[in-house]
């Protein structure tokens, strides 16, 4: 594969307006100038409130002449409050458009923001089931400029956000087609630094992303086509991100991988989101590690309605052998490399409600994706495996 991203500075579609190479962090005011701003207000978490990535994009409208307000009140899993504290916040300053910038957790709880800053409905009415999106108001909603610092979700590309609701103890997706952002940034230098354990997490989560979506059974073929280039550029660069904070052409390469992966997983995702998602609302646990744990286990369940998909696959990865079994021996090889657990109990994980988890999982929008049909029972097999080892 080429090695040429760090040099290229390039704008496409897809259908987002990408804004993509080092230093495009300083198009910003411009930008929001375009789409018609006056009152920006940046949305972020808590723990990136104060770092570099943060500082230069106040510092980059700033110095284009807009005076910019910050909300950090945006926890590692998004909540309900959170997003409601943002909704409150946008209102009382009068903001006219929302930056995002931060990882999965702050770009889902900005685009919510987004979102709700204009609707009369509880935020819960918009789950993506059914045709519950054409509930949204659509008439007044506010652009929406996203700019990753880690390369993972992908949420960026993405017309969802995952946000819990705490009442119910259980991550809800939250669904429109103009959730999409307007304008993403993606600027390869506000992801080096990142500590080499969320390198890997966030990596393995765009795996999941682009793995899931590869092995859907539905009929997508321009989406199973760039989830299979997104992995064998993740294959690639992944570890070389995580061993080198500063490599800016892995870092480059795995941001646009990572939104590969979101685009792709519009053909559907399966049990390892299944049963992140109740495990990351109980547990409060990071969703990209539970992904990277629980991701051999899928593939061995599903291994036996996919194994000519797998095959195809270890085929273009390159691997020794060509079936499920060289997949599943490189995802637990790559996590080794990457010296994340191996189980859900090396994660710290105790005490799991297993029954109340594959129950939760059961019923998750991600469940209807996996390539064996899921119910509490065989969701159940894969969360004892994940648990025991």
């Amino acid at each position: 594969m080429p090695t040429y991203a760090q040099t290229v500075t390039a704008n496409w579609s897809f259908p987002t307006s990408v804004r993509f190479g080092i230093g495009r962090i300083n198009e910003l005011a411009a930008i929001a100038r375009e789409l018609g701003a006056k009152r920006p207000l940046l949305i972020t978490d808590s723990g990136l409130k104060s770092l570099p990535p943060v500082l230069s994009a106040l510092d980059a409208l700033r110095a284009g002449g807009f005076e910019p307000a910050l909300f950090h009140d945006v926890k590692p899993n998004p909540t309900g409050t959170n997003v409601a504290k943002g909704v409150k916040a946008l209102k009382a300053g009068g903001h006219d458009l929302v930056i995002a910038i931060g990882g999965g957790s702050a770009l889902d709880a900005a685009k919510a923001v987004a979102l709700m800053a204009t609707q009369s409905r509880p935020m819960w009415d918009f789950e993506d089931i059914g045709d519950n999106w054409t509930r949204v108001d659509t008439s007044a909603l506010l652009p929406v400029i996203a700019i990753p610092t880690t390369a993972g979700t992908g949420s960026e590309l993405g017309r969802a956000s995952v946000i819990t609701n705490e009442d119910e103890a259980r991550k809800v997706i939250v669904y429109h087609p103009r959730m999409m952002p307007d304008v993403v940034v993606m600027d390869p230098i506000l992801t080096t630094g990142l500590p080499a354990h969320i390198t890997a997490a966030t990596g393995m989560d765009a795996l999941s992303h682009a793995l899931e979506a590869f092995s859907a059974p539905s009929y997508h073929p321009m989406a199973e086509g760039i989830a299979l280039n997104a992995l064998q550029m993740i294959k690639q660069w992944l570890p070389r991100a995580t061993a080198d904070g500063n490599d800016l052409e892995a870092r480059a390469q795995m941001l646009v991988a990572s939104g590969m992966g979101c685009v792709a997983l519009q053909k559907g995702l399966g049990a390892i989101h299944a049963l992140a998602h109740p495990l990351g609302a109980l547990h409060d646990s990071h969703h990209g590690l539970l992904n990277a744990v629980l991701m051999p286990y899928v593939v061995r369940f599903n291994a036996p309605a996919i194994e000519d998909k797998l095959a195809v696959l270890a085929r273009f990865l390159d691997l020794p052998k060509h079936d499920s079994g060289a997949v599943i021996d490189w995802i637990c090889q790559l996590r080794q490399t990457l010296k994340l657990p191996a189980t859900l109990t090396d994660m710290g994980l105790t005490n799991i409600d297993r029954d109340r988890v594959a129950a939760m999982g059961a019923v998750d929008p991600s469940a209807g994706g996996n390539p064996i049909p899921l119910d509490p029972k065989n969701l159940r097999t894969i969360l004892d495996a994940a648990i025991d080892g």
